[in-house]
């Protein structure tokens, strides 16, 4: 699958049900309500970003302004079709989403990551790497404190400072 034919859009809420499917295609990726995946394509769309090939969403990212910390952009969710990794759509979808109006005052951005999802760690310490900046690891979510054995670890992975001409560059 040909990443040269890919569109990256802001969502809205038809896109939702879409999203849900594809999260759902996604394991091991945490299914979320179609009501949340409705609210990420609506409240949520000015940080978000999808990315459709021959008008097919095969990748999206929502995310948010932390509300404490505007000059931070939380990332909770990044998807991608089977058939489309591999091709660095994430990596593009994650500089698409930082170049927004949205985002052009954003100076870090922080996620969680389960400690052995290899490929998303390698996804934000790509970005990390692009935008020449510090990353920071630490607990967020403990397992048996906040999941009461439920779920791994979710590890926060802070990235920044970065400046928006590194974001564009």
């Amino acid at each position: 699958m040909s990443g040269l034919n890919t569109t990256f859009t802001t969502p809205d809420a038809t896109d939702a049900v879409e999203l849900h499917a594809l999260v759902k295609n996604s394991p091991p990726l945490d299914p979320n309500s179609l009501y949340c995946n409705l609210l990420q394509c609506s409240h949520f769309a000015d940080t978000a970003i999808a990315a459709r090939q021959d008008g097919r969403l095969i990748g999206f990212i929502s995310g948010y302004r932390i509300p404490e910390r505007p000059n931070t952009l939380f990332v909770w969710q990044v998807v991608v079709a089977a058939e489309a990794r591999g091709q660095g759509l994430a990596h593009r979808m994650l500089c698409q989403l930082l170049a927004k109006p949205a985002c052009r005052d954003v100076s870090f951005l922080e996620t969680t990551i389960t400690p052995d999802n290899d490929a998303s760690w390698a996804l934000f310490k790509r970005l990390q790497r692009t935008l020449e900046c510090d990353g920071k690891e630490s607990v967020q979510f403990d397992q048996q404190r906040h999941f009461q054995d439920q779920h791994q670890t979710e590890m926060q992975f802070r990235i920044g400072p970065f400046t928006q001409q590194k974001v564009i560059s």
